[in-house]
């Protein structure tokens, strides 16, 4: 079920709806064809947790010539927390993608994940191969995603896992002392350019798109975005051998976040997989926009 558009953004580029999910809770779902012109294929986006389509400057360029639909998770962006709070794991993810594919009209499609996104994308795509042709996997793996983090660090994966799920516990408990400080940091571009010489980020290609991404991804609680991850983090490896269609992975050498090295593992295990890494950080996508839309392209070529 859904409502009409709710509204387009100040820039044009997005048109925002309102679409219920199975269990009632209502998603702000976007396109980046508010008009309906665009004459490219569609591709379903699973964005990173909690995440914003300004996290994706080549998606929102006016020569994209590919149609994008994705959602903003529950509790973030405008859309609802569910009545039962457990219902945000990655199977109610699933549920929200089928849910917006069918607003938009969409039986089948490519799919696109970046970073917890792969976590869904590659769920919705063993569950449900006939509403899937294709996948790009954009900085994320395919389940277990906290025991892939700190990944330039080499640590054994139990190590990475207990260390970066107990950070997510110590900031679920403390989140709501927290929330009042980060909602009220100032982004602009001062911000973007010490993050993009942290080491965290690299630099990026629009740092006022960055500014964007970074203030909607700060309007969340940290207590909240925090509970998302633990059950995000619940999600275990999918079975890769039950993958049937053409596949790129899209790493970046020095991600914290996803590891290279375990992407490229997963690679190996999807037959006739491509895997590309490049050199920047989690959010390679915002670094090298045009590096990421050409092997976007190129997959969509090979999908047909």
């Amino acid at each position: 079920m859904s409502t009409s558009a709710a509204r387009v953004s100040d820039s044009g580029r997005l048109a925002f709806h309102d679409v219920l999910s199975d269990d009632g809770t209502r998603l702000r779902a976007w396109t980046n064809d508010p008009d309906g012109v665009l004459e490219g294929p569609t591709v379903v986006l699973c964005n990173g947790l909690g995440t914003s389509a300004f996290a994706w400057p080549a998606l929102l360029s006016p020569d994209c010539d590919v149609r994008v639909v994705s959602w903003n998770h529950r509790g973030t962006g405008g859309s609802e927390r569910p009545v039962d709070p457990d219902r945000v794991d990655v199977g109610a993810f699933v549920e929200d993608a089928l849910s917006v594919m069918d607003h938009f009209g969409v039986d089948r499609a490519v799919l696109m994940g970046w970073s917890a996104g792969v976590n869904t994308m590659f769920e919705l795509a063993t569950e449900h191969p006939e509403r899937v042709t294709g996948l790009f996997a954009v900085a994320g793996v395919p389940g277990d995603t906290f025991s892939t983090m700190l990944g330039p660090a080499r640590l054994p994966r139990i190590a990475a896992r207990a260390l970066t799920v107990n950070l997510s516990r110590v900031a679920k408990v403390g989140g709501r002392a927290l929330t009042p400080l980060t909602t009220r940091i100032p982004v602009g571009r001062r911000m973007i350019d010490v993050l993009s010489h942290s080491g965290f980020m690299f630099p990026v290609a629009d740092p006022e798109l960055a500014a964007a991404a970074v203030g909607e991804f700060l309007t969340t609680p940290v207590d909240w975005y925090a509970h998302l991850a633990l059950r995000t983090s619940e999600h275990p490896r999918v079975p890769l051998s039950r993958i049937r269609v053409p596949a790129t992975f899209v790493a970046a050498t020095y991600d914290v976040l996803a590891g290279a090295r375990h992407m490229r593992t997963a690679a190996e295990r999807v037959a006739g997989a491509e895997y590309v890494e490049l050199r920047g950080s989690h959010f390679i996508q915002m670094e090298q926009p045009e590096r990421v839309h050409e092997l976007l392209l190129a997959l969509l070529d090979r999908v047909g």
